[in-house]
């Protein structure tokens, strides 16, 4: 499978003020490259006066609730800073407010939901710890007529709409793709995944495991679990070097796990020896990708992702759409989005990231 490079992230900067999606299916307009800025106050003021217009309700309070602090991948998604989720919200005249829990668990998560919940939340914006442990909780919200919006990581059965990153078969098969020319399509590979529960993970792994029928020489040896923390995902990367001394590759489907692999992976001993892919953010992976430990890696854009779910949160807060297969909506700077089979949008394709773009990219 060949991944598409769109031309938004195959180009620098060209505005400063609008950032097109680079991985969204539903504009061909080439696209600025990320921004850090947040939104001035005069463009603030200008977006806030066309939801009134569009019958988008203002005021609200939206909580966004990743699953867990601290993780620059859900920083970048969230933040005002980055044109995440917060942007949007603050865009269409609403408060919008990070919150969760330090860990990536539902244990850590559900508290901050449920707090979220008693402050008075009109929408909630949740990236899901688990796919059904969360459910009471946030089916309690929905009976109160609170809108759960999904992203990143879904919660079928108990929200009104999921914000899928891109395709879920495309990202796991993309990964082994990857790897698989890396390699000449031979070697013992493993990965190092988040979470055992996590929805997303699951689901790409499976789309990984179809992939590698493909492979017959590539032989998946093990799936270890870094639980999104990079102390616990250095020491399982480090076990699987003890166990499988002839592994040549790694895929770790999480920020986390691969930059964790990666500083495994940093040394005269195993750099260009075993091969890195994953899914992981340019910052964090510069580094590795300039000294040759990683040559590529695929992902989409967390902002954009985040800002996405913020709009389609008020659309659905405000009535104007209900997950229903074939609707439309806006989300500002991202042009147009369809809503597809089991109430979910999709925000568009992955893209690989190599040495000769991964500079032009600051999140």
């Amino acid at each position: 499978m060949k991944l598409r490079q769109t031309a938004g992230l195959a180009v620098p900067l060209v505005a400063v003020s609008i950032l097109l999606a680079a991985c969204s299916s539903s504009s061909s307009s080439p696209a600025a490259g990320p921004t850090t800025g947040a939104t001035s106050p005069s463009s603030a003021a200008a977006s806030s006066s066309a939801p009134a217009a569009a019958g988008l309700k203002t005021g609200m309070k939206v909580f966004v609730i990743p699953k867990n602090l601290g993780n620059n991948y859900f920083t970048t998604a969230d933040s005002a800073n980055s044109g995440g989720a917060i942007a949007a919200l603050q865009a269409l005249g609403e408060t919008g407010t990070e919150t969760s829990g330090t860990a990536a668990t539902p244990a850590s998560q559900i508290p901050a939901i449920q707090a979220a919940i008693s402050k008075g939340a009109n929408a909630l914006i949740v990236s899901a710890t688990d796919p059904t442990a969360l459910c009471p909780t946030l089916n309690a919200a929905m009976k109160r007529g609170i809108t759960v919006v999904t992203y990143d990581s879904d919660a079928p059965g108990c929200r009104d709409l999921f914000i899928n990153q891109a395709s879920t078969a495309e990202i796991g098969t993309s990964e082994v793709d990857v790897l698989a020319k890396e390699l000449n399509d031979t070697g013992d590979i493993a990965i190092v995944s988040a979470t055992a529960s996590a929805t997303n993970q699951n689901a790409w792994i499976g789309y990984m495991k179809q992939e590698l029928k493909k492979y017959p020489k590539m032989k998946l040896v093990a799936t270890v679990y870094g639980n999104d923390d990079p102390t616990t995902a250095t020491q399982v990367t480090q076990g699987l070097l003890q166990q499988y001394p002839n592994l040549k590759g790694i895929i770790s489907p999480t920020t986390v796990g691969i930059a964790a692999a990666a500083a495994v992976l940093d040394t005269p001993k195993y750099r260009g020896k075993i091969a890195l892919t994953g899914l992981g953010t340019p910052n964090s992976l510069k580094k590795y990708v300039s000294d040759g430990t990683i040559k590529e890696f695929v992902l989409w854009k967390p902002n954009d992702l985040g800002y996405l779910a913020g709009y389609a949160a008020v659309e659905v807060a405000s009535g104007k759409i209900n997950g229903t297969q074939g609707q439309t909506f806006t989300a500002g700077k991202l042009g147009s989005f369809t809503i597809g089979a089991d109430k979910t949008v999709l925000l568009g394709p992955p893209f690989v990231f190599t040495a000769a773009n991964i500079s032009q990219f600051n999140f």
